[in-house]
């Protein structure tokens, strides 16, 4: 029979109880030396939700995580859940006063954070009383008397928690994105949705009554190690550990506050990840570096599958990354967190690992200023829509929501701003996002088409390309290239090169060499910073 606290959908909470029970003594989380069993993590998560409860916390109230990635991340989400309450990503690269509006915005009630954070805390309490709770994750001993010890509120609370409201697949996750423009917004998605979603987007579908323990009951023996490199403050990693976790598998999390290719490649081997999450180039050209050093001193053979969304992964990356693990899967994914998945490309060793080329999903269109489905083929670029299971919209922005979910032909659909050509086989090339597009000379140029190409250039690491304001053309096309170690390269020769690829208005008119682009750990660009570094150059030249 159906668990009757999850009739009215799915719900997490819900979910990973059932595979605790039914795989108590398998690991569920490790970092570093530590593991912690299914059995563990249930327990845990039960004190964390009963110390919410406790402290007065009512149904839906939001929950800020100030953490870099660790167990006490996930098992604070699973509490979230279990006691019917918010969690809220919060970018732990933010600045004091970004931080107090994103914890204000989403009417956070209480936040767990990570020791080291405890000083900014400190200093930002006054500004935001309406937090009432504040769990600190580290040494016990060194807890100020305002916060409560994460450690002594995860001690393992016998029985499960469940708060008196019950539990709903109408209870939220919400998740917090930049954006490319303005102020961050909470995504408010339905758990139901989100399930379904997710496991749609893996072709497990879930359309029918929620069944969480016959869900887990199908599950014939605990799931595969993974590791989300990217931060779990992000969508792309959180979602990736979600569906691990949902299969019974255990999500592996690395102790470096930014990435550290040696330390990925090493918990790969010693943890026997199976499946790795990055974000396009800006993981893997990292990775590869170390792989060409020292080819021989990490065995991938039980690697199986690498995920990358966020940002593209280049045609040559997965060439190379093909060579040392031949018998990879590679699915290149691409998606917001207003949509979840839009499209895909899986690439193998014997097939075409083109860049920025998928497949879209069957609930994703490409639509023109209209609304009307662009003509496969017709050579005119349109913007992405997706429809199925989709959020609810923005946390306290129904401006921003009517924008965004759009109805169209009696249907909800999500138009996130990126805009893709579909060719006559029903495949998508990537465009970009319509805010960054360029109009130079009443010619649109999208930032990431020539960025794939510089990065194709020879001893290109990594490369920015922006629009600048220009007298003559409106806007002119530059870019940023931060070149592979050791190599020295030549603005005129990138502009050459670009110009045998691409149409000559959408060259660069001048290429600046930076030490580092500075990409965010989610592998996205900072167009502020670049921006800044861009008008440093211009005036130097």
């Amino acid at each position: 029979m159906p668990d009757a606290r999850a009739s009215a959908g799915w719900n997490y909470a819900e979910v990973w109880e059932r595979v605790a029970e039914r795989f108590p003594k398998a690991t569920a989380l490790s970092h570093g030396t530590q593991s912690i069993t299914w059995e563990q993590l249930d327990g845990r998560a039960n004190g964390v939700a009963d110390a919410f409860l406790a402290e007065g916390l009512v149904r839906q109230d939001k929950v800020a995580l100030y953490m870099r990635n660790r167990p006490q991340y996930l098992e604070t989400i699973f509490a979230a859940f279990k006691g019917g309450v918010v969690p809220v990503n919060t970018n732990f690269r933010y600045a004091d006063d970004e931080i107090i509006y994103l914890w204000r915005n989403s009417d956070a009630v209480a936040v767990v954070f990570d020791a080291e954070f405890t000083d900014v805390c400190a200093r930002i309490r006054p500004k935001l009383p309406h937090i009432r709770v504040w769990l600190r994750v580290g040494d016990e001993t060194e807890c100020p008397p305002w916060a409560i010890s994460y450690e002594q509120a995860a001690v393992s609370h016998p029985g499960r928690v469940v708060a008196r409201w019950g539990r709903s697949g109408d209870d939220l996750f919400l998740l917090y994105t930049g954006g490319t423009t303005g102020m961050p917004k909470g995504v408010m998605w339905r758990q139901d949705d989100l399930f379904r979603m997710l496991e749609s987007s893996l072709g497990d579908h879930a359309d029918g009554p929620a069944d969480p323990a016959a869900w887990a009951a199908r599950l014939s023996k605990p799931g595969y190690p993974v590791l989300p490199a990217p931060p779990l403050m992000h969508g792309t990693a959180c979602w990736f550990a979600f569906s691990a976790l949902s299969r019974g598998g255990s999500v592996v999390t690395l102790h470096g506050a930014s990435l550290e290719a040696s330390e990925v490649l090493d918990a790969i081997v010693t943890r026997g990840v199976q499946r790795l999450c990055i974000v396009g180039d800006a993981f893997a050209k990292p990775l590869l570096e170390v792989l060409d050093a020292e080819p021989t001193r990490w065995d991938l053979s039980r690697l199986s599958v690498i995920v990358s969304s966020g940002a593209i992964l280049s045609k040559n990356s997965k060439k190379r990354m093909l060579g040392f693990a031949p018998q990879l899967s590679i699915f290149d994914g691409l998606g917001t967190s207003e949509s979840g998945s839009l499209a895909s490309k899986i690439t193998s060793h014997d097939s075409d690992p083109a860049t920025a080329r998928f497949r879209l999903s069957q609930t994703a269109r490409v639509i023109d200023s209209e609304g009307r489905d662009v003509v496969p083929g017709a050579g005119r670029p349109g913007r992405l829509a997706v429809g199925g299971h989709l959020p609810i919209g923005y946390y306290g922005d129904p401006e921003a929501t009517a924008a965004t979910f759009v109805t169209l032909d009696g249907q909800r659909f999500v138009v996130a701003g990126d805009w893709a050509e579909v060719d006559s086989h029903g495949e998508i090339t990537l465009l970009g996002r319509g805010s960054s597009c360029i109009n130079t000379a009443g010619e649109k140029v999208y930032p990431e088409e020539v960025e794939e190409v510089l990065k194709e250039a020879n001893g290109v690491r990594d490369a920015a390309v922006i629009g600048i304001p220009d007298e003559r053309f409106g806007e002119a096309v530059v870019a940023l290239v931060e070149p592979e170690s050791g190599k020295e390269l030549d603005g005129g020769e990138l502009i050459a090169y670009v110009k045998s690829r691409l149409a000559s208005y959408k060259a660069p008119r001048r290429v600046t060499v930076v030490n580092s682009i500075g990409r965010g750990p989610n592998g996205k660009l900072d167009h502020r910073r670049v921006r800044e570094i861009e008008a440093h150059a211009s005036v130097s030249q």
